[in-house]
């Protein structure tokens, strides 16, 4: 695991400092060494910052140069099977000097070209590989996005990397805020991709590949982002596309038996699990006693001959507690289990370095917890797996259920008696209601009773006037509803979310949802959450859930084998309770947060009112300050509970006061 970076720029400047300056802003990314690799004729320099895991010896340093020198390769993550690659290539009569999944790569490249190897590797990854005879640049990007990577123009310079930090670093960028961006940003809680919080900078979508050729660069103005638009002079080209994977899965389901379906989801995330642990370093996991990590868990115990190191933070806020669970699964599988409660002090003091780690603005606030594990993990191990992917592969988000029966409950009502009645609702304001309703909650049964009242029948006036079961779904995974009335001079552009083009055509709401969730919510808010955390404590975080193979071989299983009487990820359930034991697992999901909201009225209250001053706000011009003020008055009287609209501001504010 590691960082690159890398520019193209012909303007016979000392490109030596530039790259090296760049590189050195990845060190958290690549502790271990360091290099440089430069093209002086063709304007072209390439940089690489190593967290050693395959082969700790020098031979193992990047930027590496294929064995007959025509490619140069700068990249971020594992290729898994590299080791059956490398039987093969040495068929073929290559030759290995050292023992390094990069060095198998370039020698795939000698062999098959780029685009053919890429398809051959079972990973995670993002590289640029210089082809120095057809003087171009390939950057590539792995199929689900488990590794960022950044690209853009500056003037006439090309430049990328793994972070947006290393764009800081080039002497000619000027960062303009992408308002449009900004705009998604508040309504998702993170930049979708491929766009960027600046402008004429893109995130390379998943399973994309992009070639830039040096005698036909273009500048931002020519290119689209998107491998769909026709628009461009040349744009990304898919070499895995998920949405065909969910379409081909669906045509062609899965039709054996019930135990066919658990046998062979078992022995093909055996070996996703089992490749993963092949490492030169110590290597453990997390652990929350949910269903993925315990199932990644589980299998990595059943494969090894020692104890797997696992690690769990717990909260002393028992909403947010999981340690208990995960404390009872290690105990039966027999791990090596470390816990670490945390006090709301050592959480809050996370959050001054929040802007440091996501150099884009990003507010998902599971971002803190995320970050103690992988502190936690890092003391001990190099390597650690973790069971993203679970819930987008085998429906087991809560929303999906919610969506369906509403959608249903929906449509046994005329249009015209749903939008009546959300009128009626309308009426009073939110906080009106909520008036009313103190009134005679006392006089109502507990079980009705309920918080800001005001608030859940806004949301069901919103629900009532939904015209389609996709606006619906929109609805409820959107934070700020009007994003673009908040962001001033900014107009939202179309996500995968709200193009109908890119959705996939699957037989069912909740397999929309589910594709839906991959493309965007999967690698742009949970996968960002987990790179930027771990790897800003040098560690690696592996997901086997996501292992390519396993995503085609889930997308073949019908729905009937993913969800049973309202619950999720049916045939996961039944791999897992293979090895613990149903009674440890089988309790309500619940979320990896903190309490943003009591912190923002207490300990964290003097930091909110300097970054949400209304002279401030209306001094830098990104925002209208009237509804963000509004909404943090009445989130500090207790009238309505606006923290995750408020911790977005807060965190592009953060953000803002570090890198602009």
């Amino acid at each position: 695991m590691c960082g690159i970076a890398g520019f193209l720029d012909q303007r016979n400047g000392d490109l030596r400092p530039v790259i090296q300056q760049m590189v050195e802003t990845l060190h958290h990314r690549g502790p271990d060494a360091s290099g440089i690799w430069l093209d002086l004729r063709s304007g072209f320099a390439l940089g690489h910052a190593r967290l050693s895991i395959i082969d700790l010896s020098s031979e193992g340093n990047q930027p590496m140069v294929s064995a007959s020198g025509r490619y140069v390769l700068t990249y971020n993550g594992e290729v898994y099977n590299f080791v059956e690659l490398r039987h093969e290539l040495e068929q073929h009569g290559h030759t290995f000097r050292g023992h390094t999944d990069t060095e198998v790569m370039l020698a795939a490249f000698e062999e098959w070209g780029i685009e053919k190897s890429v398809t051959r590797f079972i990973g995670m990854f993002a590289f640029g590989v210089w082809d120095r005879a057809e003087r171009s640049l390939t950057l590539v990007r792995d199929r689900l996005g488990k590794k960022p990577l950044y690209f853009g123009w500056i003037g006439q310079t090309f430049l990328f990397g793994s972070e947006l930090k290393v764009f800081h670093a080039h002497p000619d960028f000027h960062g303009e805020i992408n308002r449009d961006a900004l705009a998604l940003y508040l309504r998702h809680n993170y930049v979708p991709a491929p766009y960027c919080i600046y402008r004429n900078l893109y995130k390379l979508l998943p399973g994309c590949l992009l070639t830039v050729v040096l005698d036909r660069a273009h500048h931002a103005a020519d290119f689209s982002p998107l491998p769909e638009s026709e628009s461009a002079k040349w744009k990304p080209s898919r070499y895995w596309s998920a949405r065909a994977v969910a379409e081909q899965g669906c045509a062609h389901a899965f039709s054996g038996s019930e135990t066919d379906a658990i046998d062979g989801l078992d022995r093909l995330l055996r070996d996703a699990v089992r490749v993963r642990m092949v490492a030169d370093v110590p290597l453990g996991a997390f652990l929350s006693g949910g269903v993925d990590s315990s199932t990644v868990v589980a299998l990595m115990q059943a494969q090894s001959t020692r104890p797997v190191k696992t690690f769990t933070i717990g909260f002393d806020e028992k909403e947010f507690d999981e340690a208990q669970h995960a404390k009872a699964v290690a105990r039966h599988l027999g791990t090596d289990h470390t816990e670490l409660y945390v006090t709301p002090e050592r959480a809050m003091a996370v959050i001054p370095r929040l802007s440091e780690l996501y150099d884009e603005p990003f507010s998902d606030s599971s971002q803190i917890p995320t970050f103690l594990v992988s502190q936690l993990a890092r003391q001990n191990v190099t390597v650690s797996l973790s069971g993203d992917g679970g819930d987008e592969l085998f429906g087991g988000y809560t929303r999906y259920f919610i969506c369906q029966t509403i959608w249903n409950n929906l449509i046994r009502f005329p249009c015209l008696f749903r939008n009546g009645v959300a009128s009626g609702l309308r009426v009073f304001t939110p906080s009106q209601w909520s008036v009313l309703f103190r009134k005679v909650m006392p006089l109502l049964p507990k079980r009705v009773r309920t918080t800001h009242p005001g608030d859940k029948l806004y949301k069901l006036a919103d629900v009532l006037t939904t015209a389609t079961p996709e606006t619906l779904y929109y609805g409820l995974i959107s934070l700020w509803k009007e994003p673009a009335s908040v962001v001033l001079g900014s107009v939202e552009p179309l996500t995968p979310l709200t193009d109908w083009h890119q959705w996939a055509n699957v037989p069912s709401l909740i397999e929309q949802m589910m594709f839906l969730d991959t493309v965007t919510y999967l690698p742009d808010d949970l996968l960002v959450k987990v790179d930027r955390a771990s790897m800003g404590v040098s560690l690696e975080s592996r997901t086997p859930l996501l292992d390519h193979r396993v995503v085609e071989f889930a997308w073949q299983l019908p729905t009937s084998l993913k969800i049973r009487h309202g619950q999720g990820k049916w045939v996961l359930r039944q791999v897992l309770y293979k090895y613990v034991p149903r009674q440890l697992i089988e309790r309500p999901k619940t979320g990896f947060g903190v309490p943003i909201d009591s912190w923002l009225r207490g300990p964290l209250r003097e930091w909110v009112e300097s970054l949400l001053d209304e002279k401030r706000l209306r001094d830098q011009g990104s925002f209208d300050p009237t509804p963000i003020r509004n909404k943090w008055s009445e989130h500090l009287s207790g009238q309505r509970d606006w923290q995750y609209y408020l911790w977005d501001v807060l965190m592009f504010q953060a953000w803002r006061e570090r890198w602009c």
